[in-house]
């Protein structure tokens, strides 16, 4: 088959969760013999073009615009749209594979991919097809109420708001053959905001890929200061809604009772880690605080193999973290928040621990039972890799969407 992937964001210009997702995705499919296009953005006419990555043939096209104009252009980019069209029109696929297509490549692009491929397939991995950015309104972190108002989407969006929005989208959704959530959690979430008819397959990861020997981990502990350290490590696309400010309080509480704790950071040195380092400073935790700014994807499976505990405390419906299954094929314990996906691949008390990410003694006490116990934190890591290997199989994941791909393209040769 043909299969085209289409994603705003793709490695190696980004290593955005979705993106990373829709590359391992990718390359699964080519390596299964089909012919495989992504279709992706970048900012700059000097990065748009063909090229080629892992194998795959990757199309680039150009677009940049104000964040305020973003309802009403992530329904209908007409520039990107129209080298989409022609991108398909000489491509001829099987397949399109529509994944975060929410700012740049537009919704439109399902429309334009329905005239040119035999199957439009749709996964949702976030909560961006219903609202206007991460979904924190207060019904569903009290009640895990997931149903957005007009209201919630006005004090979101502010003077971004677009009423008309949501309707378009679920318009254009109908041009998809089948449509897919990366979890329950976020199935839930759109069959509450009037999007339905919604399968799950969740993101997979390949236990092989997340090790690392004795010196990349010397080398690793020796450049960051973490030798003799008990390591606890923060990281990902970092922001208020990942729970970075509750992960500081809890490192109170944990430095206190565990004083060779170090709390690692990993992610891009911004206005927000530049505020994560303020905010230690006042709670007097600042030298105990470690930034590594960006690193790069070989480099993360080397942070993993340090620790000694992974913190995922988002305070938003965090659809299916990757950090979580990366951790966990790495053989470490996740103390995890309530919230979204992760508590389908965390067995609290068996692999990590389910928390309130709001309630910071909770992540502390939780976090210092397992520094304090490193047979049992060893033993969570151990089931958490067979964990993975058993239920959360990148092959596994690929052979699914094949099946359906199959599935969908034999009944379009019996219409």
């Amino acid at each position: 088959m043909k299969i085209v992937f289409l994603s705003d964001d793709f490695p190696p210009t980004s290593f955005g969760g979705a993106g990373i997702s829709t590359f391992e995705l990718a390359v699964g499919m080519k390596k299964a013999g089909h012919e495989v296009f992504v279709i992706t953005t970048c900012r700059k006419d000097a990065e748009a073009g063909e090229s080629e990555y892992h194998g795959l043939t990757v199309l680039k096209l150009a677009s940049d615009y104000a964040p305020r104009w973003r309802a009403y252009i992530s329904l209908y980019n007409r520039p990107v749209v129209r080298q989409v069209e022609q991108l398909l029109k000489e491509i001829k696929p099987d397949v399109v594979h529509a994944n975060n297509i929410h700012y740049y490549l537009s919704y439109h692009s399902l429309k334009i991919a329905k005239r040119y491929a035999r199957v439009v397939v749709f996964t949702a991995r976030d909560a961006m097809t219903f609202n206007f950015g991460k979904l924190t309104t207060k019904k569903y972190l009290e009640n895990m109420d997931c149903h957005t108002t007009w209201h919630d989407h006005i004090v979101q969006a502010q003077k971004g708001y677009n009423p008309f929005r949501n309707f378009c989208i679920k318009k254009y959704l109908k041009y998809t053959d089948k449509k897919f959530a990366v979890s329950y959690a976020l199935q839930k979430a759109l069959v509450q905001n009037g999007i339905k008819d919604v399968d799950v397959i969740h993101t997979g990861a390949d236990v092989e890929q997340w090790c690392a020997n004795e010196d990349e981990k010397n080398l690793f502990k020796k450049k960051y200061g973490l030798e003799n350290k008990k390591v606890i490590l923060f990281g990902g696309r970092l922001s208020e809604g990942k729970g970075g400010g509750k992960t500081l309080e809890a490192f109170v509480r944990i430095h206190r009772e565990v004083p060779d704790a170090t709390l690692l950071v990993a992610g891009s040195i911004d206005a927000y880690t530049d505020s994560m380092k303020e905010k230690a400073r006042v709670l007097g935790i600042g030298d105990k605080l470690i930034i590594t700014g960006w690193i790069e994807r070989d480099v993360v499976r080397v942070a993993y193999e340090v620790a000694d505990v992974v913190l995922v405390p988002s305070l938003c419906l965090d659809s299916f973290p990757r950090i979580v299954i990366e951790a966990m094929a790495s053989r470490k314990p996740v103390v995890g928040t309530c919230y979204g996906g992760a508590p389908e691949i965390i067995v609290d008390g068996v692999t990590g621990y389910v928390v309130n990410p709001f309630y910071s003694e909770e992540i502390a006490s939780k976090t210092i039972d397992l520094l304090r116990n490193p047979k049992k934190a060893e033993e969570f890591g151990s089931a958490g890799y067979e964990r993975i290997k058993k239920d959360f199989n990148l092959e596994d994941k690929f052979k699914e969407y094949i099946v359906v791909y199959e599935s969908l393209v034999r009944q379009t040769d019996h219409r």
